[in-house]
């Protein structure tokens, strides 16, 4: 196997360890990762395709994991996925002008990086707040089209909304966002496939699995049995170069 491809591979598997133990499947670390790569120069649909499938592994190993915790609360999550599925689908399908994807991508990795910045330890109280569609479905369709046009599953955006408005405790939040982000993910595949633009190459994607697969299952199992201490500098530091990186690229 190539040595570009191992390190490439071992990168996917500590980002996928870092965001599963939260419930993320870790998508705005996948694409900070391959923008430092030789697949930084690949069509915005490419990546976003390829980072898609990477989540539906991880939010699938998470949201298994919190599932099986005790965490999973039906009536808090679905409102949320109701209102993302349609627009993740749309902005999945759209295609996106590669500066365009460029501003976009760097913005969100930077966001990404802030919030993993400011994330505080928040006491756990065991309580979900009972939400109205009126509150869920606007967050979740905003965060949906977001998802579909950047390629992320939007847990880097709903995961902050719901424990800074404190409407469920850290370990339900992260039950909430593997499903939205396994949801949102495949929504993205869809609208990509109605467009005629799914172009997956599972030569290049199934290395990636495997590493995200083993990943997945060592943060997910951790951060759903353990109080999680969050030792996030280096990954706040590739989020951020990736971002510098894209946006000298275009300056």
């Amino acid at each position: 196997m190539d040595i570009n491809l191992i390190v490439l591979c071992l990168g996917l598997f500590l980002i996928s360890i870092l965001y599963s133990s939260v419930g993320h499947g870790g998508a705005s670390g996948y694409l900070a990762i391959l923008s430092l790569s030789t697949f930084a120069s690949m069509e915005s649909s490419w990546l976003k395709q390829h980072v898609w499938c990477l989540n539906l592994v991880v939010a699938a190993i998470a949201f298994y994991h919190y599932y099986k915790a005790g965490f999973y609360v039906k009536k808090f999550t679905i409102p949320f996925i109701l209102g993302s599925v349609p627009f993740a689908i749309i902005g999945g399908a759209l295609k996106i002008n590669g500066d365009v994807y460029d501003y976009l991508l760097s913005i969100t990795l930077i966001w990404a990086a802030y919030r993993l910045y400011q994330t505080k330890e928040i006491i756990e109280k065991g309580k979900v707040v009972n939400l109205s569609l009126k509150t869920t479905l606007p967050i979740g369709g905003s965060i949906g089209f977001l998802s579909g046009v950047i390629g992320v599953g939007g847990g880097i955006f709903l995961s902050p909304i719901l424990l800074l408005k404190k409407w469920a405790d850290p370990k339900s939040v992260a039950t909430t966002s593997a499903l939205f982000i396994w949801v949102n993910s495949a929504a993205g595949l869809f609208g990509a496939g109605l467009s005629k633009q799914l172009e997956i190459d599972l030569n290049i994607l199934l290395p990636f699995i495997v590493s995200v697969i083993i990943g997945g299952y060592i943060g997910s199992k951790f951060g759903s049995n353990t109080n999680q201490s969050k030792i996030k500098s280096i990954l706040i530091i590739v989020l951020i170069i990736a971002a510098l990186k894209r946006i000298l690229e275009f300056i």
